[in-house]
């Protein structure tokens, strides 16, 4: 059983509060995961190249000392901060020429995401510290998706906590549990996709890479994985846009989404809706079983399978 949450703002002049909105959102999910947390900001973007966010197990990990050798190696990086034991990075360069320059020659430290938009943040521990951990509460954006744990199919660990980066700008979380993950894992790993863990939503996450590698849009590949994936699922899928919200054909694994004039926000359970502003007021329902649900800058989209 794990805790998934959403929140998309509609409005330009609520990002500031995106933080503040969506934290109480995380943490209500407590009780559903209690053993790890993590979290998908997206705003504060970055057009001219890159923006990587990497973690490290080293809490007194040199990132200064990173940043140089990134500078020197690229000559193009523009900015970067550091959050606890992570850096969010931002380099004028192409996206495949740097991560490939940071598997071969940083291996101690972790890709969690790349794209213009997307900082990934997980770690091990209650909802509510690792929120305070990276200052959650404090970020701002235009969305936010997350994820609270408790393992069912694999330790309890970093690398298994959610979101699962799927591409640039693109992550899954993940409730529920898929009974041919072993086979799937087996067949992508001879198309190329890698895996850090023996964690079934992984897989699901591995899936999408490799479906959109292909060319398929976010859309086709989630109707494909509605056919190829077995098991009970409910996904939320972050885009640089927006989020995507699906349920398998059986839907026993639950799911709310609520809508008003400002936001769409989405969660396991009511109970994490309840403090946002507005919500006597908004439009709340359960999302239907096999039905793709996305909601982007473009407007919002519902598609069968």
């Amino acid at each position: 059983m794990c805790g998934i949450v959403g929140l998309y703002l509609k409005k330009p002049e609520l990002e500031s509060r995106l933080g503040e909105l969506f934290e109480p959102m995380l943490i209500a999910m407590t009780d559903r995961g209690p053993d790890s947390a993590g979290f998908a900001v997206y705003g504060d973007e970055y057009d001219a190249g890159v923006k990587l966010t990497l973690q490290s197990d080293d809490a007194d990990y040199d990132w200064q000392a990173l940043a140089d050798r990134l500078n020197a190696a690229f000559g193009s990086l523009d900015s970067w901060f550091q959050n606890a034991n992570v850096a969010v990075l931002k380099l004028a360069s192409e996206e495949k020429q740097v991560l490939s320059w940071v598997a071969e020659n940083i291996p101690d430290v972790r890709v969690m995401s790349a794209g213009q938009s997307i900082e990934i943040l997980k770690g091990v521990g209650l909802p509510t510290e690792v929120a305070a951990r990276y200052n959650l509460k404090n970020m701002r954006g235009s969305h936010a998706i997350g994820h609270t744990r408790m393992a069912t199919e694999s330790a309890v660990t970093l690398q298994g906590s959610h979101p699962f980066s799927t591409g640039l700008d693109l992550c899954l979380v993940h409730n529920g549990s898929l009974s041919n993950h072993n086979r799937l894992r087996d067949k992508l790993k001879r198309q190329g996709i890698s895996f850090q863990t023996d964690n079934d939503s992984e897989v699901a996450a591995g899936y999408l890479t490799w479906r959109m590698s292909k060319g398929e849009p976010l859309n086709q590949a989630l109707k494909s994985a509605l056919k190829d994936l077995d098991g009970f699922f409910t996904f939320t899928i972050g885009t640089r846009d927006g989020f995507a919200v699906v349920r398998d054909p059986i839907s026993c694994k639950p799911a709310v989404i609520a809508e008003t004039d400002d936001y769409v926000a989405m969660a396991s359970e009511y109970r994490a809706l309840a403090d946002l502003p507005g919500i006597k007021e908004a439009k709340v329902w359960e999302p239907e079983p096999a039905k793709i649900y996305v909601w982007e800058r473009d407007g919002a989209k519902v598609e069968a399978a």
